[in-house]
């Protein structure tokens, strides 16, 4: 997945995405290390708040796969906030793939 990779990135998080064989859809992954963040809470609601926005955003999105990796300091930062910086990638994404 690494390999191959288009990038799309801003202050929180690093998002890696490729095209998919075709009729697979929208496919997620997650980093959310530990050495990223500290408090496993903090992880989780992280790792939610990215599965919710990809669940909303995953039909315009087509045939790829997305890795989603965060950033120091993500955290500390509110949910709308980081909720609108993945719909800007999300858009960039399907921009880029169609």
């Amino acid at each position: 997945m690494f390999a191959d990779a288009r990038h799309s990135g801003d202050r929180w998080f690093t998002v890696l995405y490729r095209p998919a064989a075709p009729g697979t859809g929208a496919r997620l992954g997650l980093a959310v290390a530990r050495k990223r963040v500290r408090k496993a809470s903090a992880r989780n609601r992280i790792k939610r708040l990215v599965r919710e926005s990809f669940r909303h955003h995953r039909r315009q999105l087509g045939d790829v796969d997305v890795v989603v990796l965060v950033k120091p300091g993500i955290e500390a930062t509110a949910n709308r906030t980081l909720f609108k910086a993945l719909e800007r990638h999300w858009r960039r994404i399907a921009e880029d793939l169609s």
